[in-house]
């Protein structure tokens, strides 16, 4: 069994990173199978419950106010809207539902008031429920928590040293304050980046020594690639090479191999066989569903399909450890 480590440094990830391509495959499938059950894979589905207007300005994200990308902005949906949605992606074999909100942080107004309801009424659904709301604090992240939230979806999105070349109205440490916060809450987190922002592979490995070495590791870590936007200032960005994606789940798997890693954003991209690929190299969640937040993303149907050909598993809700348990799990550790 593979030692869960938060001492890594940047030789040792950037010796895993960089090795033959199949045999990292293979050592990352091995240390998969030691903790996890291989071919069990996770379906999440992602819904913009407040679309748009958003005063950040991530250079990748065709939600920022600032850009002109097409993108409507839309209220705050209603709670039975949501609940809808979350029924639906329970029937197409969801487990997990997440809502994002196209805000830079959380206020505490009527808002926030409403997206409390919406957790509780989607809970009733036997499903994960996962926010991506912006930055919180740690009273929020505690309302989030007693309202029974499982899950906090906040990406620290890539290296520290190439973070101000995307993103410049928050800083890095202002995203890991926010990742405190939710662990701090009891609430599962799920942190991870995206590729292709034009990193450098120095970057990609600082990202994950960043994650590999929080006190405790995401329960969830998000592996994204970039789906460039007209009107974004990354829309001519290249697309990223698909074996630069499998080291970076498998370099992920090695390093974290208790989180479950998500093969998330530019999946619609991917033939069967390179999602397979994938699935061996450790990812075992994906999300599904016509969209993820504004960009296309593969549909149930053909989801479904994928699992029979592979034989893949859908995987069950809460057969991770409960949020309020991995408190505990925190405050047992040794220092």
């Amino acid at each position: 069994m593979s030692a869960i480590r938060h001492n890594w440094t940047k030789d040792e990830i950037q010796s895993i990173y960089n090795k033959p391509l199949l045999p990292l495959v293979l050592e990352a499938a091995n240390v998969h199978s030691q903790n996890h059950v291989f071919g069990e894979v996770q379906i999440s589905s992602l819904l913009s419950i407040k679309t748009g207007g958003c005063s950040e300005d991530c250079a990748y994200c065709p939600q920022a106010a600032r850009y002109n990308t097409g993108v409507e902005v839309q209220a705050l949906m209603k709670t039975s809207e949501v609940v809808k949605a979350a029924e639906a992606a329970k029937a197409g074999g969801a487990s997990r539902f997440c809502m994002g909100a196209a805000w830079r942080e959380v206020r505490d107004n009527r808002d926030f008031d409403r997206v409390i309801e919406m957790v509780k009424a989607v809970n009733t659904l036997d499903m994960e429920v996962c926010c991506t709301l912006g930055m919180i604090t740690d009273s929020q992240a505690e309302r989030l928590a007693e309202a029974g939230l499982y899950a906090y979806n906040h990406n620290v999105d890539t290296s520290e040293e190439h973070y101000s070349e995307v993103i410049t109205t928050r800083t890095y440490d202002d995203r890991l304050n926010t990742l405190s916060n939710v662990r701090k809450a009891g609430i599962s987190v799920c942190s991870g980046g995206i590729i292709g922002l034009g990193e450098k592979d120095e970057d990609r490995i600082g990202m994950l020594l960043t994650l590999a070495n929080l006190p405790a590791h995401p329960e969830s870590v998000p592996i994204n690639t970039l789906v460039p936007v007209a009107g974004t200032p990354l829309a001519e960005n290249n697309k990223v090479p698909f074996d630069q994606l499998v080291r970076m789940i498998a370099t992920a798997r090695i390093v974290m191999p208790k989180a479950s890693v998500r093969l998330s954003a530019g999946r619609l991209e991917l033939s069967v066989s390179e999602q397979a690929m994938c699935f061996m190299a450790g990812a075992n969640s994906i999300f599904a569903g016509d969209k993820l937040l504004t960009t296309p993303n593969p549909e149930f149907n053909s989801d479904m399909e994928m699992f029979t050909l592979l034989g893949l598993t859908p995987k069950a809700a809460f057969a991770d450890p409960t949020p309020r348990s991995l408190r505990t799990e925190l405050q047992n550790e040794p220092a």
